[in-house]
């Protein structure tokens, strides 16, 4: 494909089916670039991808968005419609249909008004598993759509939308038990003529507008618009699932008897969740987006008042050149309460056997839909039972590559892995008809696929999963657990109700009007508290000075020793002891002590904070046995003081010292309240002056538990300078 750049900085190009392309970039505004396309879909068709989660290797961060796309391909079963969405569109729509038509497998049933309907064929003979992906079905005809605009330079243009979960039985032999609904379709993929991108590692946005022209037709002058259609709130409340409670651990039982049978090794059925959805479905997006992060986040404004919301953490299938990718995911555990839980329950979901017989299983699955299309010995593990965390869910992954044999495209690959295993289960086929036959309703959208068909050859897909699907104002949200033999019923059933509470509690926010930022707003206690941090030349000091700050306090960080100067200039509300080697005599810490006492001024001491105010009262210092470095502990907390005010009677906490106060010489004014079970200080605070002290880091990220940390250096800011007015006063 030969470039051709014109004089106004566009650039033409034709394709390999003989269309001309107009592509003009216009840089826009990196803020809030995606923001008035995610608004637009509620009332206009089109399509946000997100991908707002990293992972080295395998995920960066990227928006990408199409609105008011001039074509419009869908199907049901083996019919399909080619639509023009606007007056460009019913430019373009002859070209298509001629490239269509042309197909001996492709039935044109009607062609006019802007609507082109046609037929796929039954395949006339026996395609072995090798060919399949080139029987006749829909992918006949959408093959024939990406030839027409085969452009290998342009990483952008193409096809944009969602794969349905049935398209697998055109394929795939699968008696259907479950009656579809008649305005069910399988396929919604759009032809843009204006795409944006987001690029966030170069904080820049552009815009890429496309015109068309063939012979005697053209797109350029044509105005760029589409229909719209508000989002309309239904007055029905549906019922909350279409299981009962229990319903669902019984059919573990009976998964568990097809186990026994040897028909399947693992199944992954699921349950519907309903909710009646009165915020836009663009505040759902919103608030989705922000409480789950994902490497495959979307909205889509599918059009006859359905949309697809969804924040997915699976690749489905991604091809670059002739590289295919996937990433299986099979292994699920709750997150903690905080990074120190998560630890723990990494390590629990990289014990469980049970959990790493599900992702093998699945890879198995999955190497050998990559061997059906890819070249001998290409087939590779490349990660194995990799952690991924989540809003709510920690999985573990393995990431699978293999390279296409000569012959072979994009759909070819995408075809022989439809649909995951992670969610059908093994074998594939047998789990299907399992699916079929026992759950509740059909699964729609869920458990297909959603992403971009690219005209170079390329393709990105995310698996249709933590989805919500909007139909005529009642949002659907689809969950399923990985079954195997010696799965739980009750933890199974827990499972699917955790998977969905995410999507359940974006649209209850958005109903609510709640705020989409998940963070903790710290308590600004501190707001008009000026600290002084000495810094006794420690590795810590300014994750310690940024706690006070999260406070609304302002901190001036000084080393030591500090002159009786900076006393007076900076005039502290509260003097901070920072952490540090050695010993306090090392540091004066006497010195400065005292100008903080003849001040008045309250003081925090923290780890050789606290042994310096232990020395320079009168008290001890002795040396542990073990040094305690990078280690945490649980200690008991005294109810007594102001440093644990509303935390539980024990804590974690991190600790990094060798030196502590010898409790017997501990100076009668010192109340102790905190102490390890071997009677080892951790916190003591005066009696009649404003000081306090803990021998251990708040700011560790061993401390992070229930937020502790920041909880202590809180009330430290909150009272020892109310303290210290009272005592003045």
């Amino acid at each position: 494909m030969t470039i051709e750049s014109l004089e106004n900085g566009a650039e033409r190009y034709v394709t390999a089916g003989g269309v001309s392309i107009t592509r003009e970039r216009h840089a826009t505004p990196y803020e809030g670039a995606i923001e008035r396309f995610i608004d637009g879909l509620d009332s206009r068709r089109g399509a946000v991808f997100s991908s707002n989660y990293e992972y080295p290797g395998r995920y960066t961060r990227w928006d990408t968005a199409i609105i008011d796309p001039p074509i419009v391909v869908t199907a049901r079963d083996r019919a399909m419609r080619i639509e023009a969405l606007n007056g460009r569109g019913r430019a373009m729509l002859p070209a298509i249909v001629g490239a269509v038509e042309a197909m001996e497998e492709v039935t044109l049933l009607e062609n006019g008004a802007g609507v082109a309907t046609l037929k796929v064929a039954e395949p006339g003979r026996v395609f072995s598993e090798e060919e399949r992906s080139r029987a006749p079905t829909i992918f006949t005809v959408l093959r024939a759509i990406v030839a027409l605009f085969k452009s290998p330079e342009d990483a952008n243009l193409g096809l944009y939308g969602a794969f349905g979960y049935d398209i697998a039985f055109q394929f795939d032999p699968v008696e259907y038990r479950l009656e579809r609904p008649d305005d069910q379709r399988d396929v919604v993929l759009y032809l843009p003529d204006e795409i944006l991108v987001v690029d966030h590692y170069s904080a820049a946005a552009w815009l890429d507008r496309y015109d068309f022209a063939g012979q005697g037709w053209t797109t350029e002058g044509l105005p760029r618009e589409g229909s719209t259609a508000a989002f309309q709130p239904s007055d029905r409340i549906p019922p909350r699932s279409d299981h009962e409670p229990g319903e669902y651990a019984r059919l573990v039982e009976k998964a568990k008897e097809s186990f026994l049978r040897g028909d399947l090794f693992e199944v992954v059925p699921g349950q519907k969740f309903l909710e009646r959805c009165e915020g836009k479905p663009s505040e759902i997006a919103r608030r989705l987006k922000a409480i789950n992060p994902s490497p495959y986040s979307f909205f889509i404004n599918l059009g006859d008042r359905e949309y697809l919301i969804g924040a997915s953490p699976e690749m489905f299938v991604r091809v670059n050149g002739r590289r295919v990718e996937t990433c299986p995911i099979s292994g699920t555990i709750k997150r903690g309460d905080d990074a120190i839980s998560d630890s723990e329950q990494i390590l629990k979901l990289l014990n469980s056997k049970k959990d790493e017989s599900e992702l093998t299983m699945c890879s198995d699955v999955d190497r050998n839909d990559k061997s059906r299309v890819c070249e001998p010995g290409s087939v590779r593990v490349i990660g194995r039972r990799q952690i991924e965390m989540y809003s709510r869910l920690i999985h573990t992954v393995d990431h699978i590559e293999g390279r296409l044999r000569e012959g072979m495209d994009a759909f070819d690959a995408f075809l022989s892995h439809a649909w995951a295993v992670t969610v059908t289960g093994a074998p594939k086929l047998w789990a299907m008809r399992f699916i079929e036959n026992n759950e509740k309703s059909p699964r729609a959208w869920y458990g297909g696929a959603i992403g971009m068909v690219h005209f170079n050859g390329d393709l990105n897909t995310g698996l249709t999963l933590r989805t919500i699907r909007i139909k005529n104002g009642i949002a659907e949200v689809r969950a399923g657990a990985t079954l195997l033999y010696d799965s739980v019923p009750e933890d199974e059933e827990a499972e699917t109700e955790l998977k969905a509470s995410a999507m359940l509690a974006a649209i209850r926010d958005a109903r609510a009007g709640n705020s989409v930022n998940p963070e903790r707003a710290g308590a600004r206690v501190g707001t008009g508290v000026n600290v002084l941090l000495v810094d006794h030349e420690d590795s810590f000091v300014h994750t310690l000075a940024n706690y006070f700050r999260q406070t609304g306090a302002a901190v001036t960080t000084v080393r030591t020793p500090v002159a009786e100067e900076i006393f007076d200039r900076l005039n502290p509300d509260l003097v901070v002891l920072s952490p540090g080697p050695g010993l306090p005599s090392d540091f004066d810490c006497k010195a400065t002590i005292e100008m903080a006492r003849r001040r008045g001024l309250p003081i925090f001491g923290v780890c050789l904070g606290l042994q310096a105010l232990a020395e320079a009262y009168g008290g001890a210092l002795r040396q542990l046995r073990l040094p305690m470095h990078g280690k945490p502990s649980r200690i008991k907390v005294s109810r007594e003081g102001v440093i644990f005010s509303g935390l539980p009677g024990e804590v974690t906490v991190g600790r990094y010292h060798s030196i502590f106060a010898d409790p017997a010489a501990l100076p009668e004014d010192f109340v102790v309240t905190a102490e390890t079970d071997d009677g080892v200080i951790m916190a003591f605070e005066h009696r009649k002056e404003p000081v306090a002290a803990v021998q251990f880091h708040p700011e560790s990220i061993m401390t992070l538990g229930q937020n502790a940390g920041m909880r202590m250096i809180e009330n430290v800011v909150a009272h020892l300078p109310r303290r210290a007015k009272e005592k003045a006063a």
